[in-house]
């Protein structure tokens, strides 16, 4: 019976899979097969003890594993007798041969946490990709820029989605860099100290770690130190944060009253059962709710590393959720970002609209800077500008006509020069420019 919506409604097939069972068996005996080869390697457990533990994981069953586990009530040593069970005699006598338990799972988490990272890159290249494109084909749009939820000067689309492009950018930089950090193994005994694999121990762990093609810790305890998990983690609640921000801005952007973007609406899709009219964007929402519980994993996975002395059991049970849901739900999230981002409805007659809504009120910069490069002083021209536009308020003309009457204004302005300066199409400064500058450097990546 499923319970859990990511079971059943939330995330990929190809990521549920290494967080599944399965897999995860997969890369505790992949990990054992590892060790023994470095062992035998140099001379620690015969060859052919090694190669026989190798070919003998091939025949592990999860469900015995399983049942194991509850007779003795501890799942590496479960995975142990498993596979002692497929091998020779000789050779089960050197299954997991100087090892810790954590020695074995913490480096199946690097494996894991590796191909998960993989999978993540690609979609990630994915998003940067659609959101460039957006910026490209949307350089030109003017729109109406917003502060504090009111309407401010013009700004373009194709800036905001090389805003959210250059963030997404930076993100897949972040995740390259982690990498190297987070996918790695160990094999340090006990305490941190080798001593039951001798005096090799150093060669046994950089051998071990060779053939499962990870990196290997410089130095630990029981356990590899959670700061490098806590920074994956952490990547992933910033980049959920980003797409968080993108879909609150599409949200924003879809109300009835604005309605200058929606998202892609399927012919038999239904957006309420009582109110046949709606088209909500229940994507980018679902994108924010998602959100919430992908961050939420930072406090658990920071004190995951807090652990007493050498280590304790408390951040086992925890990380077996913080793990795969958080990777689960970051991995649907983008790809339901790219969706959302690449079939996106633009309505440019809204979009003008709101451009025009105040009347020219929005322009004012663009009259108090002219002002002020033609000599009247900064602070002057600012005032000029603002009482203008309170009477415009006020009365409910336009902008343009107020300017006009002003007698300050007409010193220093002609008619043509006002009707220019309140055109916002002629008020994007470098927009475009910044754009094409930010798709030219994305585009190399």
């Amino acid at each position: 019976m499923a319970i859990h919506p990511i079971e059943y409604r939330y995330g990929t097939d190809e990521m549920k899979y290494v967080w599944s069972e399965a897999n995860r068996l997969d890369k505790l005996m992949e990990t054992e097969a590892a060790l023994a080869m470095a062992e035998a390697d140099i001379g620690l457990i015969p060859k052919e003890a090694a190669e026989n533990i190798a070919k003998s994981i091939e025949s592990v069953q999860l469900e015995r594993v399983k049942a194991i586990e509850d007779e003795i009530n501890h799942d590496m040593m479960a995975v142990v007798i498993g596979i002692t069970e497929q091998c020779t005699e000789e050779a089960g006598k050197w299954v997991h041969f100087g090892a810790t338990s954590n020695d074995i799972l913490d480096t199946s988490t690097g494996l894991q946490i590796k191909d998960a990272i993989e999978i993540l890159e690609k979609k990630m290249d994915q998003l940067l990709a659609v959101l460039v494109k957006q910026a490209s084909d949307n350089k030109n749009l003017v729109c109406a820029g917003r502060t504090h939820g009111q309407i401010g000067v013009p700004t373009t689309y194709g800036l905001r989605f090389a805003i959210w492009a250059s963030e997404v950018a930076r993100h897949i930089e972040r995740l390259e860099q982690l990498k190297p950090r987070a996918t790695v193994g160990q094999m340090t005994g006990a305490v941190g100290t080798q001593a039951a694999f001798g005096k090799d121990g150093i060669e046994i762990q950089k051998r071990t770690m060779e053939y499962l093609k990870i990196g290997a810790v410089d130095v630990s305890n029981q356990v590899i130190q959670r700061d490098r998990h806590v920074e994956f983690v952490m990547w992933m609640a910033n980049t959920v944060t980003t797409l968080d921000k993108i879909a609150v801005a599409f949200r924003s952007l879809q109300r009835s009253e604005i309605a200058e973007v929606e998202e892609s609406f399927g012919k038999k899709q239904v957006g309420s059962s009582t109110m046949p009219h709606k088209r909500n964007p229940i994507k980018s929402e679902q994108i924010c709710g998602l959100a919430r519980i992908v961050r939420a994993m930072i406090e658990p996975e920071l004190q995951n590393n807090t652990l007493w002395d050498e280590r304790d059991l408390t951040n086992s049970s925890c990380e077996r959720i913080v793990f795969p849901e958080a990777c689960v739900l970051t991995d649907h999230l983008i790809k339901l970002a790219i969706g959302v981002i690449e079939n996106m409805r633009f309505y440019h007659e809204n979009i003008r609209r709101n451009l025009d809504l105040l009347r020219g009120l929005n322009m004012g910069e663009a009259v108090m800077m002219e002002l002020a490069m033609r000599g009247v002083g900064r602070q002057e021209a600012h005032e000029i500008v603002r009482s203008s536009a309170m009477i415009a308020h006020e009365s409910g003309q336009h902008f343009k006509d107020v300017l006009l009457a002003n007698k300050e204004v007409a010193e220093y302005l002609s008619e043509d020069d006002v009707v220019n300066l309140v055109d916002p199409d002629k008020y994007i400064g470098t927009a475009v420019e910044q754009v094409e500058a930010v798709v030219a450097k994305l585009q190399k990546k």
